[in-house]
């Protein structure tokens, strides 16, 4: 049995990562809901149910920097239209390893629908939610069964550091390594993961079933 996406992430988390050779490697979707590209240090990983050949080929007729073919919005086109996915944007991916003993910061469990828990009920399994005064943080199973959290922080308690105390705090939570998926651009949450000991191991772009069943 070939290496699958999940031996691919746990190695990740440990600090060992594919060859920086240039090159992709194919995998078999974990589960129907996922399919997406993974982008490490001059390696790429595609975890998808198609025929590996049409990847290698479509890869092959790009005719750009082999280092950035599988996050090329003309492969990514290709490989949209030849699932019939949608997909949003292109994430940093960012990992932290669990903490002992319990987290500094008050929380209380909830069985919320606030939109960030309703969100990520779309996207990951087992999904549970604490708030904080002003916040609220989520964990959940998402791609290849990995341990995924987001935090979201209300404008008005905004600059005083929850956003990190947050991440932090997900960490004593967790028995295993921690994911988080942040868009580039999204600069604050970048820093506040960062600051809370998460460090960015790839960048991914994630294919969604068009309508999700």
């Amino acid at each position: 049995m070939g290496q699958t996406l999940r031996d691919i992430l746990d190695a990740a988390a440990r600090g060992v990562f594919p060859p920086a050779d240039g090159g992709t490697t194919v995998v078999p979707q974990h589960c129907g809901r996922d399919a997406g590209v993974m982008a490490f240090t001059a390696h790429s990983v595609v975890f998808t149910d198609e025929d590996p050949r049409w990847v290698y080929d479509t890869l092959a007729a790009l005719d750009c920097d082999a280092l950035a073919a599988t996050l090329h919005p003309r492969f990514l086109t290709a490989f949209l239209e030849r699932t019939g996915r949608t997909t949003e944007t292109i994430d940093a991916v960012l990992v932290g390893t669990p903490l002992p003993g319990e987290a500094s910061l008050a929380l209380k469990e909830i069985d919320s629908g606030h939109p960030r828990v309703a969100y990520a009920r779309t996207r990951r399994d087992g999904v549970r939610a604490w708030a904080a005064e002003g916040a609220v943080l989520v964990m959940g199973r998402g791609v290849a069964g990995r341990l995924e959290v987001s935090v979201e922080v209300d404008e008005g308690v905004r600059h005083r550091g929850l956003g990190r105390a947050l991440a932090s705090a997900a960490r004593h939570l967790a028995g295993e390594p921690l994911w988080a998926q942040i868009s580039p651009g999204n600069a604050r949450s970048v820093r506040a993961f960062q600051a809370a000991g998460y460090r960015q191991v790839g960048a991914e772009a994630l294919l969604r079933r068009a309508h999700p069943g």
